[in-house]
């Protein structure tokens, strides 16, 4: 079983999670095409990172979830897969570019953890934030994905919090998954409280 990215639940909506995520380490690679197959571009060469391509050859756990977001912005949590698109001119119609990345074990860090041989896939620390999160499941669409993302932002207007930044895709479960058991989540960055 893989293991999850620790948070620690500071309180439950209706809708969403308030969460506070303690600082991690990603292993991200940046693709671009479209919303639904960036994942899958991606995780060849984050596979390929935990599996012994680093220049320690050692072998890395994986982590769920694994993070999607658009490439000219940063990824604020670990765990999910998360997705957003960033559309950039030099890309084809339909196109965007995306950062997906594998969180890393806790016990990593930047000084730990061992260096990537392919110059696509880079390390990040990310620092503890305060985050909201928003479960669904099924399938990996865009479609879907944006209407996730509106739900939360209208639940955490009617909260009085005020999101930060671009909304994450997380992803729990395997491709070969069933696609009504996948659990998913939108990911969003949070104001700290005043």
């Amino acid at each position: 079983m893989t293991k999850q990215q620790p948070y620690h639940v500071l309180h439950s909506y209706d809708d969403f999670e308030l969460r506070r995520y303690p600082a991690h380490l990603l292993a991200e690679v940046t693709t671009d095409g479209p919303f639904e197959d960036a994942g899958n571009r991606a995780f060849r060469y984050l596979f390929a990172y935990i599996s012994g391509a680093n220049q320690s050859r050692r072998k890395v756990a994986m982590t769920a979830p694994v993070v999607q977001t658009g490439a000219a912005e940063k990824i604020a949590m670990t765990a999910p897969v998360l997705q957003q698109p960033v559309t950039h001119p030099s890309n084809r119609v339909g196109s965007a570019q995306f950062q997906v990345a594998f969180v890393l074990p806790e016990e990593l860090t930047a000084q730990t953890a061992p260096q990537p041989t392919d110059p696509k896939v880079q390390l990040r620390t990310v620092p503890s934030a305060l985050v909201a999160a928003l479960r669904f499941g099924g399938r990996w669409r865009e479609t879907r994905y944006e209407q996730h993302v509106e739900e939360l932002r209208a639940a955490l207007a009617a909260a009085g919090l005020t999101a930060l930044g671009s909304p994450r895709f997380a992803r729990f479960d395997p491709p070969f998954k069933p696609w009504f058991l996948r659990r998913n989540e939108v990911l969003v960055d949070v104001e700290e409280p005043g």
